[in-house]
């Protein structure tokens, strides 16, 4: 799968415009409707998932269930249903599923009444098979899975698939050996192509350019809340859709999922961005860390230096080949090595070090202790090795890597320094 750094894979030219001349952190009226207007759309060559890869991904989940001796993998609405059949359907008590057949097409279990608006999404598989509101649906599954031939042995059945869903249909077939469908789905799903890592890499540049573009106007008294809503319509602007974007101020930049409590920015406080966007279904991660409107403190600066280390050491380690949580310990080295730690011990990193992401945030592949799972080309995943100062900060630097055929790639290139956050020399 070539998976080379590829022109797709670099900012487009309309991004780095935007990063243009120098990285200050000044304030400015964020009340000035021009500053949105000067952000354009940059989505215009994304290209979304074909239909044709997602057949491909529904010929591996059947190699695999063969290699398994699973027998059919049963999806309810979520990632993994989009991931397959693109189909978004929101969950409710009324249960609709995607059935993949080791062998042969995907069928369908749905309402009757939602049966022509489902048909109108389908574009993997044709048959669907309809229930009335005082039939049981797990009795209908069960008949497809008849159909298929399947009446013993191994169903998997996704992580995603609600306890009623599945205790219904395991009710109706007890000859069945329900098991995990994590063989199939996980990778499937954690080993990236070159289209997924495209749209991942334009919604990592248009975070990083959100998040720029907010640095770039911060102001004093500006709210948490206040900036949060600022990064999110930036992302809208630049034609993603806003993920969340998590605003951390002063003390508060301490927790590191932040804290319910308004803040207000101030002359040198530490304000902390970790922010996301989906773009055709693939999401970024970036968190930046600046001191607004001041020159660092001694403190600021030395811990700001050694998280930068700390994260940099974490991307050295993420060798092919190499265990998931070696990316971890050469992180968490760094820090306890400077007297930080041990382990999640504060102040220090009281978390892992990075996550897997793809369509969802946070998936498989993460950086932490104990994962021995191999890194290979095609995983994607943030490191982000945070240093917690209870009562005082928080630093946290993240980037996301993919991994090539000749190691880590970053989709966005790390901060250089806590004077210059966005990369530029």
């Amino acid at each position: 799968m070539g998976l080379q750094r590829r022109n797709f894979l670099r900012l487009s030219a309309s991004t780095a415009a935007l990063f243009s001349g120098i990285n200050v952190i000044k304030a400015s009226s964020l009340t000035d409707s021009s500053i949105f207007d000067n952000l354009q759309n940059i989505t215009a060559d994304a290209v979304p998932i074909t239909v044709e890869e997602r057949k491909q991904r529904i010929a591996k989940a059947q190699r695999l269930m063969a290699e398994n001796k699973i027998q059919a993998l049963i999806l309810d609405s979520g990632t993994s249903l989009m991931y397959f059949t693109n189909i978004r359907w929101g969950a409710s008590e009324r249960t609709m599923v995607a059935i993949i057949p080791a062998k042969g097409d995907v069928k369908y279990v749905c309402p009757a009444f939602e049966a022509d608006r489902f048909r109108e999404l389908l574009t993997i598989g044709s048959e669907v098979k309809t229930w009335e509101e005082h039939e049981s649906p797990y009795k209908l599954i069960v008949d497809v899975l008849k159909g298929y031939g399947i009446t013993g042995g191994n169903v998997g059945i996704e992580e995603r698939v609600r306890f009623f869903v599945y205790d219904g249909i395991r009710k109706e077939a007890p000859g069945i050996n329900f098991i995990s469908g994590d063989p199939v789905t996980i990778p499937c799903r954690m080993i990236k192509s070159s289209a997924e890592l495209a749209l991942m890499q334009k919604a990592n540049d248009i975070t990083l350019a959100a998040i720029k573009t907010a640095t770039d106007n911060l102001k004093e008294g500006m709210t948490n809340a206040e900036l949060s809503s600022f990064i999110s319509e930036a992302h809208r602007k630049l034609g993603g859709t806003p993920g969340g974007a998590l605003v951390n101020i002063a003390e508060s930049s301490a927790l590191p999922h932040g804290s319910i409590k308004p803040v207000q920015i101030k002359n040198g406080d530490i304000v902390l961005m970790d922010c996301g966007c989906s773009v055709h279904g693939y999401t970024s991660d970036i968190t930046r860390t600046v001191v607004f409107g001041a020159t660092p403190t001694k403190r600021q600066r030395d811990t700001w230096d050694l998280e930068k280390k700390a994260q940099a050491a974490g991307f050295a380690a993420a060798k092919l080949g190499a265990p998931c949580e070696n990316v971890d310990m050469a992180s968490r080295k760094v820090l306890t090595d400077a007297g930080y730690g041990p382990g999640y011990k504060l102040p220090g990193l009281p978390h892992r070090t990075g996550h897997g992401i793809g369509m969802d945030g946070h998936e498989w592949g993460n950086m932490v202790l104990g994962n021995k799972k191999l890194l290979e080309p095609g995983m994607c995943f943030s490191i982000e090795p945070m240093i917690v100062l209870p009562g005082e900060f928080g630093i946290r630097l993240e980037d996301c890597v993919y991994m090539t055929e000749t190691g880590p790639k970053w989709f966005t290139q790390p901060s250089l320094s806590i004077d210059k956050p966005f990369g530029a020399a």
